[in-house]
């Protein structure tokens, strides 16, 4: 089924498509939320209430504005981050044993695997070491402009600059 066919009836609510949606979607969209949510049983909630948002929220895409992937890949970081800012995730973070934390290493050195797993990781590489730094703290490490400006201690308008030149230049890597 194309993405075009997808749509179609998305927009009509036909019960096939959101088996078709998952089945194109979920390990990319996956991939990125386990970026951002280390624990698995998390990052599977954040997966089904993506879903649960694009189902509900088709109305709001428009093909002039983006790709259908950019938008759901928007929507998974969004909600990922939104799950992360949670008082609720954040108290049952609070009393963690420390077996959570034994594979924390390994974790990061797993980050790499899981950037790649949506192919993207050696376009990024391509990008000036700024441009790198900043996807890497607005896309991948779920940082607000805000806290990436005070992280890198620049203006804020400078990130929003250079982080719009950093997309556009992979963009031109990706010949979007």
């Amino acid at each position: 089924m194309t993405q075009e066919e997808l749509l179609a009836l998305i927009y009509k609510k036909d019960e096939r498509a959101f088996t078709h949606l998952y089945d194109m979607y979920s390990k990319s969209l996956f991939s990125v939320i386990s970026v951002l949510i280390k624990n698995r049983e998390e990052a599977e909630d954040v997966l089904q209430d993506v879903f649960v948002k694009i189902w509900k929220n088709i109305d709001m895409y428009s093909e002039t504005k983006g790709r259908f992937y950019t938008w759901i890949l928007n929507i998974a970081r969004n909600t990922s981050i939104d799950r992360l800012r949670s008082k609720n995730f954040n108290d049952g973070q609070k009393n963690l044993s420390s077996d959570n934390f034994v594979h924390l290493l390994d974790d990061s050195n797993r980050l790499t695997n899981k950037i790649d797993a949506i192919g993207i990781q050696e376009f990024v590489k391509k990008l000036k070491p700024k441009c790198i730094e900043i996807i890497d703290l607005l896309f991948f490490k779920g940082y607000t402009q805000l806290e990436a400006s005070e992280k890198l201690a620049i203006p804020l308008g400078t990130v929003k600059t250079q982080n719009r030149n950093c997309i556009n230049d992979l963009r031109k890597y990706l010949k979007i």
